[in-house]
Parts: structure tokens; sequence; C-alpha cells
């Protein structure tokens, strides 16, 4: 017994061995066949494919080995081992609008070069996916047509070229065909005869041909899409069709179409009766065309529509009720149209249907006025709702707070009245974006929207983004605010905030946000000195009243920071180049920051711009900026810097805008200043420069449109070169020492004869200028563009006013004040029809006042004073409305009206006979006497002194300027004194 359990034992051990080693063996065996399951000859195939294509990012780097079934980009059947997809899709997706950066990274991760016919070895492949590469306007395969075994073929915006092979036709399987283009150009053509290839894919249910022409298709794209009985969905967005082509209903065999996009091409109504047949359609995008009036009827056959896009096209009316009855519609998008009215009728629509499945619904930018309704309400599973841009009114129903499932919410750009409450946001717990106000720094109507919650109010929602401009959400800085610490875009711009910044939140979303502007409040105390913006790409926290010295905040993302008008004071940061090192517009503008720039800006190599304005910063300008290579826009007026223009701000090449007014910079102009060809505005005014103006300016620099120089010590007369000076538009040379006489060619200045204006492109909008009219300092700032002025007042230029001046018709301002000009105004200048101040006061002008001056409906102030003008002053239009007689004075031979000096019948100024009875005519010119003295008062007054009061910028103007010629003044009366005291010793 004992042997023969052993043996039972023994036996029952080899048994487990040999299991065991079984089970080895079928591992062993599967594991072989896993690593040879790439069939030999399509991996081959395969890496033939791979040498004929570039791959700069080497997205092919996987394909090694002997298992071509586990590379990136292919796939195999489990059973066979044969290759049956290939998805080569660039992953790198751009999003819209692009930065450089990221057209570079897609270039960068596009497979390119040539297509191996080794294809063809693939023959189980039915998945081809090439989309999204950049193949330079190769021709698309022939080939491509020979691998019959093709269910799913995608070419989209893979930048082929040339004609469409037509011998696509014979992939008689294919489902799925996308030959489209997204790009604003397309540099594939649909084969000029016909699309009669597309007919013989039987099999189709998907055609996207976005952006191809189909317009010189001389059979009708329509007849052959009729054709392919599967088709379900069919994509033709601008593909240039001008018209939906007639059908017969005999014909007709697209029931089966579920998805129709003929989106941005030029449709226009009627549609042909075929197309109200699709009554299987669950998607329908007809945005972007010419469609006009009211929605036709035949609408209403689309009941099972899920999405309906009619945006941006010129439809008309009120929204129709037969929208409100898709009760299946889930997205309805009515963006960029004209309907007026109110949104009743669509609510009243959708009310009927048991339970509104609208998810999204779009009604921005178009002239829908009327309060909102309490309906609103039964939208229960909207996500997303925009009325941005209408001209909506009244209060908003707290129905809203009814909206649960509510995520996207913008009512910005109406004119909302009444209050926000917290039942207006009860239960809108899902809610992320949320946008109210406007947002325009200027608003054209005052929005009375007051946000009407407690302080310590808790808001059920966290948002992602929060953009209010231009409503009452202050004084205080509320917690229903501070508990929003997820926030990655925030625009809280003029809202009336007067609080000190929160602290803890403001360091919570300083991790997290991309976009910070809470600019144009009143909120105050000091920031933060060390903080960090990982993610950030605009801080602007202008216009408010913080203090102390300025942040040392970093963000390595940072583009545009904006800390201008406040009270922040000291010296700038020294490493602003290593807190953003790709930072593009720097605003420091109008704070009390002192001590010199730091030479370390030249190092930020991106910077576009740099605003330093009214500041008081001192020393000499930086060497150092030669290193701006790409800056357009410097400006650091008003401050109290000193020394010369450095030669090295030639190398600016690209700069745009100079404005270094009002310091203490002293020396020629430099030459090195042309290099920079692209200048339009060069502002150098209430310095101490001397010199000539240079020639350069009008050769090499020809495109200069505002050119400021007043109030320096420069000399010689004024260039003729100024004359080739096109886009000229301002010209301000006042206060100086130029002689010589006008130049006659003033009328080449073109921007000063034709209503165009070249172009300033989006920095324009920064400009500010100022300007002398009616004898006081102006700002113009978003008008500057429109603003026509010469001013060579304060100068010695001799001669007479050359005539070619009035060629000059859309100049607003024209002062040649204390000159030495003689001769006779020109009798034309009258054509100056857009002339609103003129002043030709002190100088030696002779002859009569032209006639053509009362012609004249824009003047508003002249000034002749003080020069040899004889005869009847011109009566008329505006000339009749400026009755203060000091515009005339020092003229001993005018007479008349506002004079007290008659005219005899010649024109010329006559005594007055104590013999003769001219008691009325006495009493008359008396009682006109009184009136013009008592409106002059009130007007010259209110129109000075009360702006003065009631205008803080114009009252620091009038200032500064008083100072400006009381310096002068000292100066001259201390050059006087000098000269005298060296001659007597």
């Amino acid at each position: 017994m004992a042997s023969f359990a052993t043996y039972l034992i023994n036996t029952s051990y080899h048994l487990k061995i040999a299991h065991y080693l079984l089970l080895l063996f079928l591992a062993s065996s599967h594991l072989h066949t896993s690593v040879n399951s790439c069939i030999d000859e399509e991996r081959r195939a395969l890496l033939t494919f791979k040498e004929g294509v570039t791959d700069p990012s080497r997205r092919l780097s996987s394909w090694v080995g002997l298992d071509c079934c586990q590379w990136k980009g292919i796939s195999c059947n489990n059973g066979t081992g044969r290759v049956e997809m290939m998805n080569l899709r660039n992953a790198y997706m751009y999003t819209l609008p692009a930065f450089d950066g990221e057209w570079d990274e897609m270039e960068y991760s596009s497979l390119g070069g040539k297509i191996n016919p080794s294809l063809l070895i693939l023959k189980h492949l039915n998945y081809l996916d090439l989309s999204q590469n950049d193949f330079r306007g190769i021709s698309i395969p022939e080939f491509f047509g020979q691998i019959k075994s093709l269910r799913y073929l995608n070419l989209s915006s893979a930048s082929f070229g040339g004609e469409i092979p037509p011998h696509l036709g014979n992939l008689s399987n294919l489902n799925y065909l996308d030959l489209s283009e997204e790009s604003d150009y397309s540099l594939l053509e649909l084969p000029s005869e016909n699309l009669n290839w597309l007919s013989r894919l039987s099999s189709l249910k998907y055609l996207d041909l976005r952006g191809l022409d189909l317009s010189d298709i001389r059979v009708s794209w329509l007849n052959v899409v009729n054709m392919l009985p599967f088709l379900v969905e069919l994509h033709l967005s601008s593909c240039q069709i001008q018209s939906l082509p007639s059908l017969s209903p005999a014909n007709f065999s697209l029931a089966s179409l579920l998805i129709l996009d003929v989106s941005y091409n030029d449709l226009k109504f009627p549609f042909p009766e075929w197309f109200f047949n699709l009554t299987n359609l669950r998607k329908l995008d007809l945005s972007g065309n010419s469609l006009s009036g009211p929605l036709p009827s035949g609408f209403e056959s689309f009941k099972s529509l899920e999405h309906l896009d009619l945006s941006f096209n010129s439809l008309e009316s009120q929204i129709p009720k037969l929208v409100g009855s898709f009760c299946n519609l889930r997205i309805l998008n009515l963006a960029r149209n004209q309907f007026d009215g109110g949104i009743q009728e669509l609510l009243g629509g959708l009310s009927s249907c048991s339970n509104s499945v609208l998810e999204s619904l779009d009604l921005s930018s178009n002239m829908l006025q009327n309060k909102l309704p309490a309906s609103l309400g039964v939208l229960h599973n909207l996500k997303f709702l925009t009325l941005y841009d209408n001209n909506m009114n009244g209060s908003i129903p707290q129905s809203l707070g009814q909206l649960s499932q509510l995520v996207y919410l913008d009512l910005s750009f109406n004119p909302w009245e009444g209050f926000l409450t917290e039942s207006h946001f009860i239960n809108l717990t899902r809610l992320k974006y949320f946008a109210l106000g406007r947002v325009d720094p200027k608003p054209i109507l005052p929005i009375p929207l007051t946000f009407k919650v407690s302080y310590d109010w808790i808001p059920p929602f966290m948002l992602h983004k929060i953009h209010i401009g231009y409503c009452k959400v202050g004084p205080a800085f509320g917690v229903w605010l501070q508990s929003q610490t997820e926030l990655l875009f925030v625009k809280l711009h003029g809202t009336e905030i007067s609080d000190s910044m929160p602290v803890d939140w403001f360091l919570k979303i300083s991790s997290r946000v991309q976009y910070l502007d809470l600019s144009h409040n009143q909120i105050h105390g000091k920031l933060p000195l060390q903080l960090k913006f990982p993610n950030a790409v605009i801080l602007d926290l202008s216009h408010n009243q913080f203090h102390g010295p300025l942040p040392l905040w970093s963000g390595d993302n940072v583009v545009k920071f904006k800390l201008e008008t406040n009270s922040f004071s000291g010296p700038i940061p020294l490493n602003l180049d290593q807190k953003f090192p790709k930072l593009e517009s720097l605003y420091l503008a109008e704070n009390h920051l002192n001590g010199t720039i730091p030479p370390s800006i030249g190092n930020m190599k991106n910077l576009l711009l740099l605003s330093l304005r009214s500041n008081q910063l001192s020393g000499d300008f930086p060497q150092e900026w030669s290193l701006l290579t790409d800056i357009m826009i410097l400006d650091a007026a008003y401050n109290n810097l000193s020394g010369k223009l450095p030669s090295s701000m030639g190398a600016l090449g690209s700069l745009f805008m100079l404005k270094m007014n009002n310091n203490n910079l002293e020396g020629e102009i430099p030459h090195s200043l042309e290099n920079c060809t692209c200048l339009r505005n060069i502002d150098l005014g209430d310095n101490k420069f001397t010199g000539k103006i240079p020639s350069w300016i009008g050769l090499n620099v020809p495109f200069v449109s505002i050119l400021r120089m007043r109030s320096n010590f420069l000399s010689g007369h004024i260039p003729q070169q100024l004359c080739n000076l096109e886009n000229l538009h301002i010209l301000d040379l006042a206060h100086n020492s130029f002689t010589g006489t006008i130049p006659k060619c003033l009328n080449n200045l073109t921007a000063l004869k034709v209503a165009y204006y070249s172009a300033y492109n989006i920095y324009m909008e920064y400009d500010q200028q100022t300007g002398v009219m009616k004898g006081r300092e102006l700002q113009y700032n978003t008008s500057l563009m429109y603003v026509k002025s010469i001013d060579l007042s304060a100068n010695s230029l001799e001669g007479e006013i050359p005539e070619e001046i009035s060629y000059l018709v859309l100049l607003h301002n024209l002062n040649l004040s204390m000159n030495q000009l003689s001769g006779e105004i020109p009798l034309e200048i009258g054509n100056l029809v857009q002339l609103e101040n003129l002043d030709l006061s002190l100088n030696q002008l002779s002859g009569q006042i032209p006639q053509s001056l009362s012609s004249l409906t824009f003047l508003s102030y002249m000034n002749v004073s003080y020069n040899n003008l004889s005869g009847r002053i011109p009566l008329g239009n505006q000339l009749q409305t400026l009755i203060d007689s000091s515009i005339y004075e020092g003229n001993p031979f005018l007479c008349g009206f506002p004079l007290s000096t008659a005219c005899s019948e010649d024109g010329n100024p006559t005594a007055k006979d104590p013999t003769k009875d001219n008691d009325n005519e006495d009493g008359h010119d008396e009682l006109w006497f009184f009136v013009s003295v008592v409106l002059g008062f009130i007007v010259g007054f209110w129109g000075v002194c009360g702006t003065l009061v009631l205008k803080k910028s114009w009252r620091y103007a009038y200032f500064r300027w008083f100072d400006t010629i009381k310096d002068k003044a000292k100066l001259a009366i201390a050059v006087k004194v000098l000269g005298r005291f060296q001659r007597n010793f």
C-alpha cells in the first residue's frame, strides 16, 4: 500500500508539473504570436511610407520594432493582425483667434512630404485619417481610389492641392469622406467638369466639402448628392453657393438626411420646395448667408429639428412663434440678425411643448426690445443664454433664478433698469459665466442697473468668468465677489467699487486667473508687493486709487500690464524684465513715480508699447533703448527728463509713435530717428530743443500724420520737405524762432484736403494729443484722428499768407498769430468750410477782411486784432455771432458791427458829426454795444472760468500754460538784464 500510495503521489506530482509546463507553453506561444502579430509585408509598407513623409516633431518615432500594431496611429485586427486603421491626424489643434506661437506649434507637429503607394499593400485598410497636416499643395494621390477596403477617409485641412482625383469614386465601400478646408482659402479644386464621381460612392453616409468652390461646377451638386441613398450628414459651408437648385419632387431622395450645413454662402429666400421636404432633419445650419425678411412659413415642417442656426443673416420682424413650436429643439442660434420686438412669442411657442428641452438660446446682436418676460422660467433645461447687444429694457425678472441648469449667462449691452437681487440667482447653482452691463470706457447710455444684495450674501454658484462693465456693484467689495475663488476671467470695469482690495481674495485668484481687469473704479489701498500670476495674460488695475510702491509681481505669460492713473509712488522696479519676460504693453502713466527710467526695460525684447506719461521721472533718457527692436509706441511725456535724446533711438526701426513732450530735453533732434520710417506721430513739444527741423521728416519718414514741436528753441526756415507728408493733419510749430515764409506747398497736405484717413492700426486707440484752440489748451482723445490743425503762431515768420492755404478745405484750426506776416488775407479763405478757429492777430496784415469769411458756418472763434486791416467788417452766418469787439481791436481803420466805429457809404470809417442829429443811430449803436458787452461777459466768463471750475483737465492745462508763460517771461527778462549787464560791463 505504501508503494502504491507513493506512486499516486509521484503521479500526481508529475501531472501537476505537466500542467504547469502546458500553461507555460501556451503563454509563451501567445506571447510569441503577440510579438509577431504584425504582418511583415505590411510593416515594411508602413516603413516605406514613413521614409517619404517629413516629421519635424518625431510623431512617428514609435515606428520601430517588429510589431507595427503597437505603433502610434496604427491599429490592427485582433484576429488576423492585418492593419485596418491609420490615424495620423495632427493632434495639435489651435484655437481661434490663434497666436503666432500656436500656428508655429501646429506647423511643427504636422506631417508633410510625399505619400508612397506602398499603402496599397494594406489590403484591409478601412480607416485613413491624414487631416490637419501640411502637405504643401501636393495632389491627393490617385492610388487612394484603389484602396477598395476604405470606409473612412479624412483629408481635411491637410493642405493638399490641385484637382480632386475622380478616382475616389471607386471607393464603393466608403461611408465617411471629408475633403474640407477650414482656412480662408483652399488649395483643393473640384473637377471642373462635374461631380459625377461622387455619385458612385453608393455607401456614403457623411460628406464634407467645406471651403471648396462649387460655383463653377457644370452639373448641379444637388443632382449628384441626391443620388447618394444613405447620406445622413452633408456639410457644404463656405462653398460659394449662390442659390439652392431646383429638384423635381419625383426625383427627391434625400429623405434620410439628418444634418445639413450650408452656412456662409450667399443663399437668399425663397427656397425651392424640396428643401422643406427634409422633414427628418435634426440639425440645420444656414448661418452667414444673405437671408432677409421674415422667416418663411415653410420652416414649420422641420418639427424634428434639434439644432437650428440662422445667425449672421439679415432676418427681420419679430421672432416667429413657429420656432418655439419645435419641441425637440435643443440649440437655437438667431444671433446677428435684425429681429425686433420682444421674445414673448418665442417663449409662448415653447410653453406649448409639454417639456421644453431647449439647452442653448443665442439672441445676441439683434434689435430686440421690451422687457424680458417672467415666462423665461419655463426654460428649465437651459444651459446657455445670451441676449448680448440688444435694446431690451426694464427690470430683469426674478424668474431668471429658476433656470437651475444655466451655465452661461450674458445679458450685457442692454439698457436694463432696476435691481438685481439674491432672488435672481437663487437656483443658479451651475453658473460659470456671467456678463452684464457695458464695456465701453465712455458708455453712450448710462445703465441704471444696481446689484442690491446683502454684503455677506454667498451665492450658490462658483464662477469661472465674470464680466461686468459700467453697472453699479459697489461701493463695497461684497462677500459674494470675495467668495468667487475659482475665477479664470475677471472684468469688473467701472462698477463704482470704492472699497479697499480684499487681499485674501486677490491672493486666491492670482494662481488661476488668466484675465484680470478691475479698472475704472475707486479701489484704494496698497497692493501686495510680491505676487505670482502663473497663468495670467492681461493684468489691468488702471484708473483706481491705489497708492504705495509699484508691486513687484511676476507672470511668465503676461503680455499687458496696466497700472496707469493711480497714485503709485517711488521708483520703477529695476528688474521688470525678469518679472515679465513676455510683456508687450506696459502702462504706468499718470502716477507719482520718480527716479530714473531703469535701463533694464531695454531687455524686454517683446515690448511694443511703453507709457510713462505724467509722472515725476527725471534724469537722462537711457541709451539701452536700441535693444527694443519691436517697440511701436513710446510715451514719456509730462515728466522731468533732461539731457539729450540718445542716438540709440535710431535703432528703433519699428517706432510708430514718439511722445516726449513737456520735459526738459535739450540739444538737437537726433538724425538717427530717420531710421524710424514707420513714424506716424512725433511730439517733442514743450522742451528745450534747438537747431532746425531735420529735412528727413518728409523724406525718409514719409507717413507722419502728427508733428508737434511747439514751445522749443527751434530756428531756421520751415522745411519744404514737410509738404511731402500727405497724411499730416496736425502741424504745430508754435512758440519757436522760425523765420522765413510759410511754404506755399502746404496745399500738398492731402489729409487736409481729402476725406480719407491713413492706416492708424490698433495703436491709434492709445493716442492722446494736446492742442491749443480758442486760446486755451485742450486734450483730444478718441477723436484725435479727426482733428485738422495748423499752428505756426509765436514765431518770426514774414511775407504773405500763401493763398494755397485756402485749398485745405478740411482744416478746423488755423493759428498764424504773433508773427510778422504782411499783405492781405487771402480772398478765398472762405473756402475753409470746416474752419472753427482762426487766429491771425498780432501781425502786419493789411487790406480788408475778405467777405468770403461770412460764408463759414462752423466758425466759433476768430481773432484778427492788432494788424493794419481796414474797411467794413463782413456780416453773416457765424461772423454775426462773434460780438466781442476785442477780436478786431488794434485795427484803427476797421468799421462796422461789433465796433462802435460806423462806416461811410464807401465802407471807410467815419467820424461822428456833433452838429448832426444822430440820437437814434447812437442809441442803436449803444444798445448793441451794451448787449455785446453783456453777452461777451457771460460767454467769456462761463465759457472760460466756468469751464475751468467744472473740468479738472482744462483747469490743470490752464495753469500749466500760465506757468509756461510765466517761465518764458522770466527767461526773457533775465536774458535782457544779462545782456544789458554785459554791455555795460
